[in-house]
């Protein structure tokens, strides 16, 4: 088993919490301010765009629909603030792969389940990269593959720490391909870059956003992408797919959830402005630019990718004996 200790951050924000066990009136349309909480600081790529889309929820709604960032412990900290708000249609859970489903299927004791939390409905999602130093000389993934057994000693690869998709996604690979890896864990990304420019680890799944710069000055090699269809941002980076492995799809996602027991009228309300806004052709272009892909759907679109993370990553974890604490 993978045992890692987990800070204890939440020692104090979990015994302020109380729950909201019985329904409550909705206030959803009383124009009141809309909340939406993202267990992320502000200022950074994808707490922008959310912003953009609270912006054109607003003027949809009629309402204002604000962005409060929760960070901490891993998206833990936003994500139980969100399950234990009132279930009044005024508060919403921007949810990710990890602060929601990684963290309920990695951990055991949190204050939160799957089932705390109503889907709303899908915003985006950010393929991965098969990448490697351009020391390595391999131009694609069977290349990889035969540079590993000819090597004979494992892959390093960088992972963002024990239980993320980056590490979780490398056991994937190691299974599908049948070549040794070993993960090392970084606290950044930017590190886990440089390293592999400089060849102390031999593979890296970063965001091709990332990664196009090294690419293009030379130094990298993005020998894949795991999405099914080409990203309009990258249209020459050949996708897991289309090279035979269709296995290696996976990416990180974001959507919108709400408190179980928020009433189903402010929950199809909300997911139609959520849609409409993401709809606007502007900005798909805006997330596309940026290397995310957009994701327009509703609350059954929003279950559906839960329930796959369940089955997916749930067994990956499940087969790898991976806990954290």
């Amino acid at each position: 088993m993978i045992t890692m200790n987990r800070r204890g951050v939440l020692a104090t924000a979990g015994l302020a919490l109380t729950t909201a066990l019985t329904p409550v009136a909705s206030f959803a349309q009383s124009g009141d301010p809309i909340s939406l909480i993202v267990p992320y600081a502000g200022g950074g790529l994808i707490d922008g765009l959310v912003r953009e889309i609270a912006d054109a929820m607003s003027q949809t709604l009629g309402q204002p629909v604000l962005v409060e960032n929760k960070p901490g412990a891993n998206g833990i900290i936003g994500a139980t603030l969100a399950a234990h708000a009132a279930p009044d249609g005024l508060t919403y859970f921007v949810g990710a792969t990890g602060p929601l489903s990684l963290n309920v299927l990695l951990r055991d004791g949190l204050d939160y389940t799957m089932d705390s939390f109503a889907p709303v409905g899908t915003m985006m999602s950010g393929p991965l990269t098969i990448s490697v130093p351009a020391s390595m000389d391999v131009e694609d993934i069977d290349g990889l593959v035969s540079y590993a057994q000819e090597r004979g000693t494992p892959l390093r690869y960088a992972t963002l720490g024990p239980g993320s998709v980056t590490h979780l996604f490398g056991m994937v690979l190691q299974d599908r391909l049948g070549v040794d890896m070993v993960d090392v864990a970084y606290d950044n990304n930017p590190s886990a870059i440089t390293d592999l420019i400089g060849g102390q680890n031999d593979l890296n799944f970063s965001t091709p956003i990332s990664l196009v710069a090294h690419q293009e000055s030379g130094d990298l090699v993005m020998l894949a992408i795991s999405s099914p269809e080409r990203h309009p941002r990258f249209p020459d980076l050949p996708t897991t797919t289309e090279l035979g492995y269709p296995e290696l799809v996976s990416s990180f996602w974001f959507g919108l959830l709400a408190p179980t027991g928020t009433p189903e009228s402010d929950v199809a309300r909300v997911s139609d402005a959520l849609q409409t806004a993401l709809n606007n052709a502007d900005l798909q272009e805006r997330m596309n630019n940026v290397g995310m892909t957009p994701e327009v759907g509703g609350p059954e679109a929003m279950q559906a990718q839960m329930d796959w993370d369940v089955e997916f990553w749930g067994g990956v974890i499940s087969a790898n004996d991976i806990r954290l604490e």
